[in-house]
Order: C-alpha cells, then structure tokens, then sequence
C-alpha cells in the first residue's frame, strides 16, 4: 500500500526536482504514520466478542460486543454478562423479555483475525438468576461438579456427522434429481466414505476451510473425514467433562458460520432424507482414568452393563428424530435392542478392536444422534457409569 501511494505520487510529480520528490515522499510517509498511529489509538485496547448461546429449538444465536480492555489481562472472567431479547428466541414472553447469558468458554474468533477477537460461548439464565429452562449446562455441571467424576476424568470424543446442502431444502452436495431417485430404489452410498476425486469427494473446501477455523480457535480438534453417503462429512473433537461438550457447541457454531460465507447449508437431522443412505449420528467415545489403565477392560465391561440397564434413559435424551435413524439398518442398531461387539458398527456400543486387544482403553456409544444436545449426552454416560 506504501509503495503504490510513493509511486502514485512520484507519477504526478512529473519533472520536478529531486529535492521536492523527497519532500512529497516525506510528507507520505508522515501521513502513512499518523494514520497507523491514530488506528492504534483507536483499536488497540479494543476487543471484540462473539457472544454465542442456544435459542429454545437448539439453533445458534449470537451477537457482538466491543468491550475496551483497561489491564492488558483478558479470559472468561473479564467477560461482562449481557442479555438479549427472548421473545424473538421463543424463551420469554414480550413484556418480560430479558434473558440473561452468562459466558462459559471462549476461543479466538477466526472470522475477525485482524482483531483481539473471541468467540464467547454462553449459557441462558433468567433475570431472577435461576437458569433458564433451556439451560442444559446447568443440568450437567450438577453432575461433573461432583466428586467421583471429577477424579475418573472422563474423556469424550466426539463425532459430529452432518450433510452439507446446497441450500436449506435442497440436494446434498454431489446428488442431483436423477440421483436421488435412484437412491431411493438402491443403494447409491459407500464410494463417498473417504473418497478421494471428482465424484467421490463433495464439500472438501467447505470442510478444510472449517476445520483450519477450528483449529486456530483453540479447539481440540483431532480429525475429519466424508461419510459414506454423498454431501456427509465429520469431525472429531476431544476433551475432558464439559469442556467437551462446550467445544463441540463451538465447533458447530464455526462449521455453520464457514458455511455460510461459502453459500452452503448444514443439515444435522439424523435422517433427513427418506432414502437408502446412512443417517447422521454424533458417536460418542468415551474412557475413564480406571478404563484407560492396566485392569480397564473390567471397568469398560461394567460400564456397558450400566448402559444395558438404562438404555431407555439414554434413548430419551440422545437427539430428536433419532428413531428415524436407530432402524437397525445402515451401521445402527435398533432403537429398542440394546446390543455390544467388538469392532460391531451396527451395535449400540461398539468396543474398538484396539480396546479388546490391550483389555485396556474406551468403548463408543453409536446411539446419540446428530444434533444431539452435548451436555445431557456427555453428562448422562458419566453418571451412568460412575455414579
């Protein structure tokens, strides 16, 4: 930018001399510097917040704060509370529409890099300072707060599947009307699980872009993959107790927002479509400090027990529509049969060959589904199986 203005200005100097050339390039550069100096005056203490919280129907809502910085020291707890309106959320009524949302964890925003931003995932409370009815947090902090859960360190991993779409009801990347029909007489998936090439793979700038963002937020993403039906994809992200869970909360919200700026839909139903594809699920891997040492097969052995006993339970808060993908048909077991396997993809609880092998290690729920609600998820197999 410097060196175009310099040879903007030389171009109009014309024949002037050398002298008054250095003047005029002198005079830019002081403009050039006056104009940093004063951007930095005005920007430097200021930080910019993504606030980030779930209306009453699970879907993202978020809004920005400017907040200046009066210490140079910025975390969670700096962070002020703030509100917002819950009439247009379905949360409250018109003459008392207040809803209060408290910040819980934060990240770097990786949509405004040229700025001290965060990305600030909130919970919802109410003026009285009761949670919100819709706070689900609140519900899981109560059980990974407790004593025994703490000291088992319970990891999760996540796998969030989705399908990208062209828009809000259209065809899934990479299928067309003459495909779809097809698909509804035959199976038209398996090629896509990892594809690699033109026709194989559809969304893979969506996808790199979304997972680059996540990553240099600060989440604990560990991979992504396509799924084995056209236009699906996923990502993994771990972490321990409810960090887990808020992370996933802002690893959708980030794969919602890249998509966005590429004119494309994510679709988390778990069956979205009425045809002879997988559905979307979000398995659930998870461990324990006394699974994941010497003697843990016996732990994970009992855990499965506990989750056979309480499989009604976990059926009822493991994601809406997920009868329409627990049919018992492609990779999933049926909604009312709890089953177990090594290696079983079609099991409600897949024990991972490695697991078997080491008698050591962690077991992964299948049955959550795709927009499952992490917190009720990740804190009902913890008290399930501690507790």
């Amino acid at each position: 930018m410097e060196n175009l203005t310099l040879k903007i200005c030389f171009h109009n100097v014309g024949d002037y001399s050398q002298n008054c050339k250095s003047i005029i390039a002198n005079t830019v550069q002081y403009i050039l510097y006056i104009y940093k100096e004063q951007l930095c005056m005005y920007s430097i203490d200021m930080i910019w917040c993504e606030y980030i919280w779930l209306d009453h129907d699970n879907n993202y809502r978020s809004k920005t704060r400017i907040l200046n910085s009066e210490n140079g020291v910025f975390n969670i707890d700096n962070v002020p509370i703030w509100n917002y309106d819950g009439s247009s959320t379905q949360q409250a009524h018109g003459e008392d529409s207040e809803i209060y949302i408290k910040p819980v964890h934060m990240v770097r925003d990786p949509f405004r890099r040229d700025r001290d931003s965060w990305l600030v995932l909130c919970d919802t409370w109410l003026p009285n300072d009761n949670p919100h009815p819709d706070n689900t947090r609140f519900v899981a902090m109560k059980i990974f707060s407790q004593k025994q859960v703490v000291e088992a360190k319970p990891w999760f991993g996540l796998e969030q599947e989705f399908f990208i779409r062209k828009s809000t009801k259209g065809y899934p990347l990479g299928m067309d009307a003459k495909l779809y029909q097809k698909s509804q007489q035959e199976t038209i998936q398996g090629q896509y699980y990892c594809g690699v090439g033109k026709g194989n793979c559809h969304g893979r700038v969506l996808m790199d872009e979304a997972v680059v963002n996540m990553v240099d937020s600060g989440l604990s993403i560990n991979g992504l993959n396509f799924e084995v039906a056209p236009g699906q994809a996923e990502f993994q992200i771990m972490n321990e107790g409810i960090v887990a869970a808020d992370e996933l909360h802002l690893a959708r919200y980030i794969l919602i927002r890249t998509a966005e700026k590429l004119d494309l839909s994510i679709d988390m139903h778990p069956k979205p479509f009425k045809l002879n594809l997988n559905g979307s699920g979000c398995h659930t891997n998870y461990s324990t400090k006394y699974m994941r040492q010497d003697g843990g097969f016996t732990v994970i052995k009992e855990a499965i027990q506990k989750l056979e006993k309480t499989h009604a339970e976990h059926i009822a808060i493991y994601g809406k529509y997920n009868e329409m993908r627990l049919s018992g048909k492609w990779e999933t077991a049926d909604i009312n049969t709890f089953s177990s396997g090594v290696a079983d993809r079609g099991a409600s609880i897949r024990i991972p060959r490695f697991t078997d092998r080491d008698k050591k290690g962690y077991l992964e729920d299948r049955r959550p589904s795709s927009n499952m609600d992490p917190y009720l998820v990740t804190a009902k197999i913890a008290e399930t199986t501690i507790l």
